[in-house]
């Protein structure tokens, strides 16, 4: 057997340990291992080194992939599936195992179905790949987001602030919900409820009445508040048809609106790609072991078109049809817990 590895979409820090762990598994086999270079672009364009058991040797607490990534589409690029396909064929690949989000792992579907052979890892720190309770990637985050705030909260009770917390987070708010949570925010916006400038202008006076001086509030990147202006034009979509958000500015425009409406001093902060950044945390590690070891089984018990995902304490197969295309949102149980401790 042969396979081929790829990493596509945003990084996280737990991706080497992955790719450590599947050529490991696929070693014990006795099967010969590829990366893929820069995620589906290098599928196209053919351009794959061979894995060694040297090569992967001590990647496990490396952030980042050793085999890049990018936002490529096979879908959007001239003849980009058939292309796969034929890299595949020329390298003799049997199977490719797709590390990444719901695009990437959409694009394995669609690759699947049209003679490739693939099974996925979900991986993203938004935490918003369908059926699987965590992600590759969002334990990690999370720490970064909760260490953050500590930080950030001993600076706002020194002068007396409201600080704004902006994190990543397009069409899901794990990390504010969770982050917030974790992190003792006073207030969580996310992008399931949309929510107003007012509720937070309220709660905030409330709580300097209260004798609280400073206050922390998250929002996700791509939450929808009203009452802090219009829109900013839009700016285009990646190659997935996913808005741009980088431009949007919503931390700061919040900050902004907040400190107009309550005349209290606020800053904001922008956690942008520090979240995506460093070493993988032990939980990350470990994951990243359990799914490189399903994902190569897998590919071993014939299991093609699936992806490996965690259901309670187990790693479980699921139809990568099932997945495809759909946006994993918090559930109401964390959003409900996160708004009861303010």
């Amino acid at each position: 057997m042969r396979i081929g590895i790829l990493t596509g979409g945003g990084d996280v820090p737990p991706l080497n340990a992955a790719i450590r762990a599947i050529c490991r598994r696929a070693f014990q086999y006795g099967w010969e291992v590829y990366g893929i270079l820069d995620g589906y672009r290098g599928l196209i364009e053919g351009r794959l080194i061979q894995l060694t058991p040297e090569a992967v040797a001590e990647i496990l607490n490396v952030g980042g992939t050793m085999l890049h990534s990018s936002r490529t589409n096979p879908q959007k690029v001239e003849n980009g599936v058939q292309r796969c396909v034929e890299t595949a064929e020329k390298h003799g690949l049997d199977a490719v195992v797709a590390i990444g989000g719901d695009d990437t792992l959409g694009a394995a579907y669609v690759l699947s179905q049209v003679g490739l052979p693939a099974v996925g890892i979900p991986k993203t720190i938004d935490n918003d790949v369908a059926e699987t309770e965590y992600c590759l990637g969002f334990d990690t985050a999370i720490n970064v987001v909760v260490d953050a705030l500590d930080r950030l909260r001993t600076t706002a009770a020194s002068h007396h602030r409201v600080i704004v917390c902006e994190v990543m987070g397009r069409g899901a708010g794990w990390l504010a919900i969770v982050g917030g949570m974790a992190g003792g925010a006073d207030y969580i916006f996310c992008p399931e409820v949309p929510d107003k400038l007012d509720s937070v202008v309220e709660h905030i006076r409330k709580q300097r009445e209260q004798g609280k001086k400073f206050a922390i509030v998250v929002v996700s990147e791509g939450a929808q508040i009203e009452g802090i202006g219009e829109e900013v034009e839009e700016i285009g979509t990646d190659a997935y048809g996913n808005p741009l958000l980088r431009e949007r500015g919503i931390g700061q425009r919040l900050a902004d609106a907040i400190e107009e409406a309550t005349g209290f001093t606020t800053r904001h902060v922008v956690l942008g790609y520090i979240q995506r950044g460093g070493s993988p945390t032990a939980f990350d590690r470990a994951l990243a072991i359990r799914f490189g070891v399903a994902a190569v089984d897998l590919i071993k018990e014939g299991q093609i078109g699936y992806m490996v995902a965690l259901k309670g304490r187990e790693i479980v197969p699921v139809k990568l049809d099932k997945i495809a295309g759909v946006t994993q949102q918090v559930l109401q149980e964390f959003i409900g817990a996160a708004k009861a401790m303010y």
